[in-house]
């Protein structure tokens, strides 16, 4: 049997008892990182033969691993904190143990995503988790572009010194929005703060950040995305009405009349395209 363990995201006693025991009776532990793991079995006074498997080496020694199970063995997969294959190796592990049929089981407890987002205030149903954003810029563009219109909130995760290149990278793409950020969960120095996107980046501009961060970002107000659609819809009617020779006072009043639009922000619109479609054109 695979067990695919949580483990603690900070604090040592956020950890399952069936973990425990289950650290307790394999044969064998699979860490992302000995040395931190070390630090969890120590503590709880467990002595079990440890082997390591992190993002450079998991294609090669998870066949190892399949080869153990094969033979029977029962093996642990644990990540440094919080649940193995959410932005931490052990997916590769886990696809390959399903395609030789094997068993597994995962075995939850803490994460990160889960207790950032819900401290936010920010969750209200569904969210987006993406975890840690590309590193090129045109690619971070390309992918805030496709979630702009998400109305639900977006989480990410980030590092100390990248945080407020991607707190400037979010505000540009999705606005400046209502934000959570949220650092060293369940340790000593956990921190939670609140505001706009640009009072984070001045916040952490001014004080450098420290630790591991989780960003809760508002969804996009379904009412804005409304009113766009409407612009829209309403711009589409008015560039039909006036190719046919209208005014834009006629066409204002024709577009009003049809969609059951306010007659002075149609006719708004109206002036916009007349603007762009003729600059030195009159406003009637």
């Amino acid at each position: 049997m695979l067990y695919v363990c949580a483990t603690p995201i900070g604090n040592l006693e956020d950890i399952t008892l069936r973990v425990l025991r289950i650290l307790q009776e394999v044969d064998l532990i699979v860490a992302e990182d000995t040395r931190q793991t070390r630090k969890l079995l120590s503590h709880y006074q467990i002595a079990k033969p440890l082997t390591s498997l992190h993002k450079f080496n998991e294609r090669e020694k998870s066949g190892h691993i399949i080869e153990l199970l094969k033979q029977g063995k029962s093996v642990a997969y644990v990540s440094d904190a919080g649940m193995p294959g959410i932005s931490d190796p052990g997916a590769e592990l886990i696809a390959k143990a399903i395609a030789a049929d094997l068993p597994l089981t995962v075995l939850p407890g803490a994460n990160a995503a889960l207790t950032a987002v819900v401290q936010s205030g920010l969750l209200t149903g569904p969210f987006y988790f993406h975890g840690f954003l590309p590193r090129r810029q045109a690619q971070v563009a390309a992918l805030l572009a496709d979630l702009a219109d998400l109305t639900c909130p977006l989480v990410f995760y980030e590092a100390p010194h990248r945080l407020v290149e991607t707190l400037s990278a979010l505000q540009t793409h999705l606005g400046d929005r209502r934000c959570s950020i949220s650092r060293e969960l369940t340790k000593l120095f956990e921190e939670t703060r609140r505001g706009r996107l640009s009072e984070l980046i001045e916040h952490f501009a001014a004080a450098p950040p420290r630790g591991e961060f989780v960003i809760v970002v508002a969804g996009a107000d379904p009412g804005a995305h409304a009113q766009q659609n409407d612009s829209e819809q309403i711009r589409d009617c008015l560039r039909q009405l006036l190719e046919q020779g209208l005014s834009k006072k006629e066409a204002a009043k024709a577009a009003a009349q049809q969609l059951g639009a306010a007659r002075n922000e149609v006719y708004k619109l109206a002036l916009e395209l007349g603007r762009q479609g003729r600059p030195n054109g009159d406003d009637n």
